[in-house]
C-alpha cells in the first residue's frame, strides 16, 4: 500500500504532538455519536471522530442529506486551532446500509457462501465509493469474527465458521475499501479506512454467558432478560484463541489493516476493552500493529460498571486509543484529563494513542481531502452498483435440495407465491439496514423477489402472503414459499430455539397441497432446523439475507444464473449439534456439511 514517506509522517506527528495541548490530544481520542454532540462542540472540544450508529441518519435520509450532515461536522473540525480533520465513521457492513437509496449487498454469511474474494473486493469498492460520496471516510467493517455457535445474533456478520475462509474474504473486502487499484492505497481520494472487528474471540463465546447491563434494556427491551451469548465469555484456551479467532486478524494486519475495534466479549475473565495482554502485548507489540485501536459503542462502560473513572483508566492503559463514547463526551474528556493529571494514565500513553490516530489520518491523506467527493453522489445506488449486488445475490444462493426437476422454473405457466417476505425489502435485507435492527416493509428502494418473478415470467404469477389460494381447478405447476427470520441485530438476535415457527411450517404444507412442484426460499442470518418442512419441498434455497436486489434470486430460479454457492457453515439437523464443538464431538453427521451446495 503506497503511503506518504515514513520519515515525513514521523516528522509531522512529532511536530503536531509538540504543539498540542492535553485537551487537544484527548479530543482526538474522543468519538461521540452524531445525535449527541452539537456541531460547534466538535470545534470546542477538538473532537477527533464522529460516528453514526445504526439508524444514526439525517432527516430526511438521502445521500445528499448525509453529505450535508458529515460536511458540517468536518468543517467544524477544520475550524479548530490545528485544523485536524475528523474521521466520520459508520457501520457500512453490507453496503452503505444506513443510507436510504444506497446499494445493499448480501450480509457476510451470504458472501461466505459465494466464497469469491474477487467478488467481495468489488463489493468493498462499491461500498467505498458510496461512502466517500457522502463524506464518510471510515467503515466499521469487515467483521472477521469466526462464529462457532449459530445461536449468536451476529452469526450473519461473519463470513464462515472456518478461519481460513474468514481471513481470505476479510482481506478481500478490506482491500476493496482501502485500495482503488492504482497503488496509492489509502491516499487515493476514493478509498476509506476499514476496521477489522471485533477483537478478539467474539465468535467463540459460550451460550448462557451473555453480558447484560442496565442500559441494554433501554435499547433491547425485554430481550435483555433472555439467556444468550452476545458479549459473553470466550472460554477457550490460548491455543484455540490464536488458531481460530486470531488467525484472520493476523492475515488482515499483513494486508494493511490500520484500525482494529475491540470486542465486548471477555477472555480469561477480563473484558476485552481492558485486556492489556491481548490489546497491547499481542496486537501492538508481538504482531507489530502500528494503527489505532477503537472501542465499541459504550464498550468501556462495561469494564467497571458504576465506576466510570476506573473504566476510563483501565481502557486507555490497556491500549485503547480512541473511545466510542458515544454519548457523554464531556464526561469522558474530563475523566481522562483528570487521570493524566493524577498520574493514573501516563502522558506517554496519551501521546502514543494520539500519534497512532494522526498517523492513520496522514496515511489517508485526510488533511488534503477531508470533504470526500460530491461528484460521486450520482453513483450511490446506481444501476452499475446494483448490478454488482444482483450478481452477489445469485452467487451467494445455496441450493440445498432439488428433486423432480423443480428447478429451474419455466418462464411461463402458473406460479403461486406465498409468504410476506416475498414482497418485503426489509425482510430481504435483515438487520443493519436503515435502522440498527432493520425493519419490515419498503424501508429503502430495491427489487423484491415477487417483483423479480413477475418481471421474469410470461405466465400467471399469483401472490397471497398467507398462501390461501383457491382449491378449485388444476394444481399450479409451481409454488414458491418465501420464509424469513424477522430483522435483528447483535444480542437481540440471540436465539436458543432454531426451529421454524409453526406458522411457516403450516404455510409450506398449505401451498404444497396446491402445486405440483414446491420451492422454498429461506431468508435467514444462519442455518435453521428445517428437517420436517424440507421433506415437503421439491427444492430449497438458502438465500441468507440478500439485500435490495431480489432479481438475483429470480435469475437463479429461472436458470439464467447457475447455483454455485456452498455452505460456509455446517447445517445442523438438531439443536444438540450446536455449537460447532458439539457436532465435532460426535453427535452424528449434520443435516448438510460445510461446503455443501447442489
Amino acid at each position: 500500500m503506497a503511503r506518504m514517506a515514513a520519515d515525513d509522517i514521523d516528522s509531522r506527528i512529532k511536530y503536531m504532538l509538540s504543539d498540542m495541548t492535553l485537551d487537544e490530544k484527548i479530543g482526538q481520542m474522543t468519538q461521540p455519536e452524531k445525535n449527541s454532540i452539537p456541531v460547534e462542540d466538535v470545534t470546542n472540544y477538538h473532537i477527533g471522530s464522529v460516528l453514526s450508529g445504526g439508524g444514526g441518519n439525517p432527516e430526511p435520509n438521502s445521500p445528499a442529506d448525509w453529505r450535508a450532515m458529515t460536511i458540517a461536522f468536518q468543517e467544524a473540525a477544520l475550524e479548530t486551532r490545528l485544523g485536524i480533520p475528523i474521521l466520520y465513521g459508520v457501520d457500512a457492513v453490507h453496503g452503505h446500509n444506513n443510507v436510504r437509496g444506497a446499494t445493499i449487498f448480501p450480509h457476510n454469511i451470504g458472501l461466505g457462501a459465494a466464497g469469491d474474494p474477487h467478488l467481495v473486493r468489488r463489493i468493498g469498492r462499491v461500498t467505498a465509493l458510496e461512502m466517500v460520496a457522502t463524506g464518510v471516510h471510515w467503515n466499521f467493517a469487515p467483521a472477521v469474527s469466526v462464529p462457532q455457535d449459530i445461536r449468536w445474533g451476529r452469526t450473519y456478520e461473519g463470513f464462515s465458521q472456518e478461519p481460513e475462509l474468514v481471513g481470505e474474504l476479510g482481506v478481500a473486502y478490506l482491500d476493496g475499501l482501502q485500495n482503488a487499484g492504482d497503488g496509492r492505497g489509502l491516499r487515493h481520494p476514493h478509498t476509506v479506512l476499514g476496521s477489522i472487528k471485533h477483537y478478539l474471540g467474539d465468535g467463540g463465546t459460550t451460550w448462557g454467558s451473555a453480558s447484560r447491563f442496565p442500559w441494554h434494556e433501554e435499547i433491547w427491551g425485554e430481550r435483555t432478560r433472555i439467556t444468550g451469548i452476545d458479549q459473553g465469555l470466550s472460554e477457550v484456551d490460548e491455543t484455540t484463541l490464536r488458531r481460530v479467532h486470531l488467525a484472520p486478524y493476523e492475515r488482515a494486519l499483513r494486508a494493511g489493516a490500520r484500525n482494529v475495534m475491540a470486542s465486548y466479549s471477555s477472555w480469561n475473565g477480563i473484558k476485552m476493552h481492558a485486556h492489556r495482554y491481548l490489546l497491547t502485548e499481542v496486537l501492538k507489540e508481538s504482531l507489530g500493529f502500528s494503527g489505532f485501536l477503537v472501542s465499541d459503542w459504550k464498550g468501556i462502560d462495561q469494564i467497571d460498571p458504576g465506576d466510570y473513572y476506573a473504566s476510563v483508566c483501565r481502557a486507555i492503559n490497556a491500549g485503547l486509543d480512541m473511545v466510542m463514547v458515544p454519548f457523554d463526551y464531556r464526561g469522558f474528556i474530563q475523566a481522562l484529563a483528570r487521570a493524566v493529571e493524577r498520574g493514573d494514565v501516563p502522558q506517554d500513553r496519551i501521546d502514543d494513542a494520539v500519534a497512532r490516530i494522526l498517523r492513520v489520518k496522514l496515511e489517508m491523506n485526510l488533511f488534503e481531502r477531508p470533504l470526500g467527493d460530491e461528484a460521486l453522489l450520482e453513483r450511490v445506488g446506481s444501476s452499475e452498483h446494483r448490478a454488482v449486488a444482483r450478481e452477489a445475490v445469485s452467487r451467494s444462493l445455496v441450493l440445498l435440495k432439488n428433486v423432480h426437476q423443480a428447478l429451474p422454473l419455466a418462464d411461463h405457466g402458473r406460479i403461486l407465491v406465498a409468504g410476506e417476505a416475498a414482497d418485503d425489502i426489509g425482510l430481504q435485507c435483515g438487520g443493519w439496514t436503515i435502522e440498527w435492527m432493520g425493519a419490515r416493509g419498503p424501508i429503502t428502494p430495491g427489487t423484491t423477489l415477487l417483483e423479480a418473478l413477475r418481471e421474469g415470467s410470461t405466465g400467471d404469477v399469483e401472490y397471497d402472503p398467507a398462501g390461501r389460494f383457491s382449491e378449485s381447478g388444476d394444481l399450479a405447476e409451481y409454488g414458491i414459499v418465501v420464509i424469513a427470520e424477522p430483522p435483528y441485530a447483535e444480542g437481540v438476535g440471540d436465539r436458543a430455539d432454531l426451529q421454524l415457527p409453526p406458522e411457516e411450517v403450516d404455510l409450506v404444507e398449505r401451498v404444497r397441497a396446491r402445486v405440483r412442484k414446491l420451492i422454498v426460499v429461506q431468508y435467514s442470518g444462519r442455518p435453521l432446523l428445517i428437517n420436517e418442512p424440507l421433506a415437503h419441498a421439491d427444492a430449497w434455497v438458502a438465500a441468507w439475507l440478500p439485500g435490495t436486489e431480489g432479481a438475483g434470486i429470480a435469475d437463479a430460479l429461472f436458470g439464467l444464473k447457475p447455483f454455485t454457492g456452498k455452505l460456509s457453515h455446517d447445517w445442523p439437523r438438531a439443536v444438540d449439534q450446536v455449537p460447532l464443538s458439539a457436532l465435532r464431538n460426535g453427535t452424528g453427521p449434520p443435516l448438510l456439511p460445510f461446503g455443501f451446495g447442489i
